[in-house]
């Protein structure tokens, strides 16, 4: 599944469209809010680009109610609902696994961007809405640049559910580690690099992880369980050089299918196994 006005190309579509027809099933690319699909004709419907979400949450959740009562949904409706607020960092915390500090102040919040860094010691912060996706409005603003930030910040906060996040440096010479599970088992990861504003994403191809990034990845697929089709862990160091999570992705992530062919083959036997 996709939608009607897609924000930007998905790399994984058209690859994940042909393998699945090679294998002699019939995939149709269909819009999630698209109000024509009849959802009942399909065997199987698997959440891929539904990038768009982030401006109409309700009526997406309303659909993922909606459309897993007559057909298949993957990933599962319910870690959908949960994991399309970014509040499963704080969940991750409390579960006791290493996630980077946040903080998510109330929509209206009349506290300035200054007082927060203030308050938590981050001379250097980056800010995103609590439901977003890709790089929407996410930006990274230092203390000397608190006029441009305020102004960010109040933006933001003024209309939605923001995440305040202080900026690890290590993302510059080691950037994020995105580590791929298809069907419960790792397949592989890629570098990614910091990705701010309206920046494209940039990958490397499939790498080898350290061991305490790998060791750290099980622990987070093990917490919010391995019956998922697709996962996706980003990890980043920090000033210590210990992981953490940044992300955890299971709603719609990319999953640089290009990079491993493995990955690609296992995606399409877990979609047959499971029409």
């Amino acid at each position: 599944m996709t939608c009607v006005q897609l924000p930007e190309p998905d790399p994984d579509q058209e690859l994940l469209l042909r393998a699945v027809a090679r294998a002699d099933l019939d995939p149709h690319l269909v819009a999630w809010d698209d109000p024509e699909v009849s959802w009942e004709d399909f065997d199987l419907a698997i959440i891929r680009s539904t990038w768009n979400y982030i401006s109409q949450l309700d009526d997406f959740l309303t659909w993922i109610d909606r459309t897993s009562d007559v057909v298949p949904l993957w990933n599962p409706p319910g870690v959908i609902r949960w994991n399309c607020h970014k509040g499963y960092l704080h969940d991750a915390t409390v579960a006791g696994l290493p996630a980077i500090p946040s903080m998510f102040p109330p929509v209206g919040s009349q506290e300035s961007l200054a007082a927060v860094m203030d308050r938590t010691g981050w001379e250097d912060v980056v800010l995103k809405p609590a439901v977003g996706a890709g790089s929407f409005l996410t930006d990274r603003v230092r203390h000397d640049d608190l006029n441009r930030g305020e102004r960010l910040w109040r933006h933001l906060v003024d209309q939605r559910e923001t995440l305040v996040q202080p900026y690890l440096p290590s993302v510059e010479e080691h950037g994020e580690r995105s580590l791929v599970w298809i069907d419960g088992e790792f397949t592989h990861a890629v570098r990614k690099e910091p990705r701010l504003g309206n920046a494209e994403e940039r990958t490397s191809a499939a790498l080898e992880i350290a061991t305490d990034e790998r060791q750290l990845g099980d622990r987070v697929l093990d917490w919010v369980g391995r019956d998922l089709l697709y996962a996706r862990v980003d990890l980043i160091r920090d000033q210590f050089g210990e992981p953490l999570i940044a992300e955890i992705e299971v709603v719609e992530p990319s999953l640089f299918l290009l990079q491993s062919p493995r990955a690609l083959l296992r995606l399409v036997a877990a979609i047959a196994n499971r029409t």
